[in-house]
């Protein structure tokens, strides 16, 4: 009899994990739909310009507040969601996972930020939101505005991470540690490009709406085709 409560607990735990999984997805993409429907409409200009100007310098638009060691720090932060630092992350994770043999963990961070970069490119391209134009920008610039391709990436790449390693350990405490440490970076560097001038805000919120979306969607799959026996169970997922 306790053998069957303790599988039911374990049935409901899974189901409810994927009821939430499956809500907060869908919350997420209404929330980047709204956001994209204002911003097309021209309806953000206000908000974003005011956002912008606020990590400006009175009378001076093109310069940051602070001093200068905070623009270059700020600029470290920035590249924390750059295509090099995360396809270094990518392949570093990537090679330690095929080495200990975790193959389906391999496979799911290598899909979950391929793909989630051939998603954040079709959506640049789609909107072609331009760049913000009244204030210089800080760094290079070379693709559309909208969704930001940092704060979206950043949210695929640490948070997949995030949840790969708080998989391999019962402590709480540390599961909550390795996510907080995954939603930090993304927020830092979110923020961090608004800062520089070269994202609206209100870019940086659809990216990480977006990407979080899409980290969540990942997992959700590749837990439910291991409950199913679709893929090989791995200790780290």
């Amino acid at each position: 009899m306790q053998n069957v409560w303790r599988w039911i607990r374990k049935r409901w735990q899974a189901e409810t994990w994927l009821f939430v999984s499956v809500f907060t997805i869908a919350g997420l993409l209404l929330i980047f739909g709204l956001i994209a429907n204002e911003v097309m409409e021209g309806s953000t200009s206000a908000f974003d310009r005011y956002v912008i100007q606020v990590f400006r310098s009175s009378g001076n638009s093109s310069d940051p507040i602070g001093p200068p060691w905070v623009q270059e720090m700020a600029r470290d932060i920035t590249a924390l969601g750059s295509v090099a630092v995360l396809a270094i992350v990518l392949f570093a994770v990537c090679g330690y996972l095929l080495l200990s043999k975790e193959r389906t963990a391999a496979g799911l961070v290598l899909a979950a930020v391929a793909g989630g970069e051939a998603m954040n490119s079709l959506l640049k391209l789609g909107f072609a939101r331009p760049r913000p134009d009244f204030v210089a920008a800080s760094v290079k610039i070379f693709t559309a505005s909208f969704p930001s391709g940092h704060a979206a990436m950043s949210a695929i790449t640490y948070l997949t991470l995030a949840a790969l390693l708080a998989r391999t350990t019962p402590s709480r405490r540390l599961r909550l540690y390795f996510v907080t440490i995954g939603v930090v970076l993304t927020l830092f560097v979110g923020v961090s490009r608004v800062y520089l001038g070269v994202h609206y805000p209100t870019d940086v919120l659809a990216g990480w709406c977006v990407g979080a979306a899409w980290a969540l969607g990942c997992w959700a799959i590749v837990t439910q085709l291991q409950r199913a026996g679709g893929i090989e169970p791995s200790e780290r997922l």
